[in-house]
């Protein structure tokens, strides 16, 4: 207490000239109409530089949320899309009706490995959400993989930067088929093997899924056509890929199961044992 008191004796002065100088300020303001609506003005300026630092804060936080939401509304677009649907699409539109081929649920990758041959990724899903295995990956700008393996609250995926991954694909152009593996040298590139020397295509010509593919959708983007050789062994072109996909930088991933895919592997099956 006598801290204070020897504070406010030291400094009364300077004290008493701003509790002058506050009042006459206040005297100014409220007197004159200028001055008044400059400082209606300032304060309004503070106040408001305030409230939007606080809403962009507000705004950055609940980003996670927005991502969230928005991943979900993709995998219900790309729902109807690999379904052919021509519906008008609203919140109550449902994801796993009885008459879709495939269904689509969203994921993220909360782990990602591709510095090695044998790549895979692990997702934040897992049986508890009707994952399972051979279950195509895709995102926004193309395929990713396949679900390999599940748990009860996870799920791994074959990369398609894996020397393991095999994947039906075709020129977009033409249609001639092929197998996609990765050669294991470059993370931005695929290979498009096994494609017949009829094959009309060129450099820049688009890489999709087949239709052979039991896995995922026709016509799933995977890259751009880069580099053609001609195997000297089969005499089949092997065709360089210029991926779409950063595969080195994953967020929110869709799986897509095939309800049809074991039907169609009964039939091809059947008609083998002949």
């Amino acid at each position: 207490m006598q801290q204070i008191i020897n504070f406010l004796v030291k400094n009364s002065y300077r004290l008493l000239f701003l509790l002058l100088l506050g009042i006459s300020l206040i005297l100014t303001i409220k007197s004159h109409s200028y001055h008044r609506s400059e400082y209606i003005n300032s304060a309004n300026a503070v106040s408001g530089g305030i409230y939007k630092k606080v809403n962009e804060a507000d705004e950055y936080l609940s980003l996670k949320e927005k991502n969230a939401q928005l991943a979900e509304e993709n995998a219900r677009l790309k729902q109807v899309l690999f379904n052919k649907k021509d519906t008008l699409l609203n919140s109550k539109t449902s994801f796993n009706t009885e008459t879709d081929i495939f269904s689509v649920k969203k994921a993220k990758v909360i782990k990602n490995k591709f510095n090695t041959r044998e790549n895979y990724l692990t997702l934040n899903i897992g049986s508890k959400d009707s994952i399972k295995t051979d279950m195509g990956v895709i995102n926004d700008k193309g395929i990713v993989g396949i679900i390999e393996k599940t748990s009860t609250n996870y799920s791994t995926v074959l990369s398609i930067l894996n020397t393991k991954s095999r994947i039906n694909a075709k020129i977009k152009n033409s249609n001639h088929f092929g197998s996609l593996i990765w050669d294991g040298k470059n993370v931005g590139y695929a290979q498009l093997i096994d494609v017949p020397r009829l094959a009309s295509l060129k450099k820049g010509d688009s890489i999709v899924t087949g239709a052979e593919s039991e896995i995922f959708p026709e016509n799933i983007p995977i890259g751009k056509i880069d580099k053609v050789y001609v195997d000297t062994k089969t005499n089949y072109y092997t065709i360089n890929v210029r991926l779409f996909n950063d595969m080195t930088a994953l967020g929110y991933v869709y799986i897509i199961e095939n309800k049809h895919k074991k039907e169609k592997l009964k039939l091809e099956t059947k008609q083998t044992d002949k």
